[in-house]
């Protein structure tokens, strides 16, 4: 993909965490990668969504060097730097303070698969990390949050559980685009929202079973995914 092109995917990522209601004023941020350029294009510190344009997005390569732009990068640069470099297949990440997914890491509990609407999207409960110990905190905070969510990933496939609770903080989203990443933490709010109200009507319900998990997920993901339609290739 072209620079130019990334720049309008990211912009669209963005937007869309705005549109459906995920973010407020300045919070949080959506990035892409070109990895054949080593680039990653990311939203601005600290700039409201309505003031945004493909211009105004930062670039910078996979240090965190600036590259193109006047505007520093988001202050969580650092985190998603890390993701790209220990998540090898992703396009794109995409982090918010969306009230009920915010509330699950503010309570540092995962988010239980519960029925089928979260199977057909995560494999398996949507983990919380472990919390950031002082040092951690003190030097090289946001690199380091990203090496917090890296290591809940040694047992888990992070293609399978595209997102993660970062503890005390908010919620972190990948795919295979910025577009795809944005559109699961609007599907990780919306299960954050009906998981809290499950455990309000039954304080003690459990995830469903393993048997239901794979079948609603594996109908949508893998070699034999059957929902859906075929696209034609030519």
């Amino acid at each position: 993909m072209l620079l130019k092109d990334l720049r309008h995917e990211v912009l669209r990522a963005n937007l869309e965490l705005q549109s459906k209601g995920l973010v407020l004023y300045t919070f949080g941020n959506a990035s892409g990668i070109s990895r054949r350029e080593g680039l990653v294009v990311i939203k601005p510190s600290g700039v409201p969504y309505e003031e945004l344009t493909a211009e105004t997005l930062a670039v910078t390569d996979l240090e965190g060097k600036v590259v193109e732009g006047d505007l520093r990068p988001s202050s969580d640069l650092a985190t998603h730097l890390v993701l790209y470099k220990q998540f090898a297949t992703i396009g794109g990440i995409a982090h918010t303070h969306s009230e009920y997914a915010t509330a699950w890491a503010q309570a540092r509990q995962p988010i239980p698969c519960f029925g089928t609407t979260h199977a057909d999207y995560f494999h398996g409960a949507v983990p919380v990390t472990n919390a950031s110990s002082d040092g951690e905190i003190d030097s090289d905070y946001e690199q380091k949050t990203g090496e917090v969510i890296a290591r809940v990933f040694d047992a888990i496939d992070y293609a399978a559980v595209a997102g993660v609770l970062v503890a005390s903080h908010g919620p972190f989203t990948w795919g295979k685009d910025a577009l795809k990443a944005a559109e699961t933490a609007v599907i990780l709010e919306m299960l954050a929202r009906t998981a809290y109200l499950t455990i309000g009507i039954d304080r003690d319900a459990g995830a469903i079973s393993q048997a239901l998990q794979d079948k609603h997920y594996l109908r949508k993901h893998g070699t034999k995914a059957y929902y859906g339609q075929v696209r034609n290739q030519e």
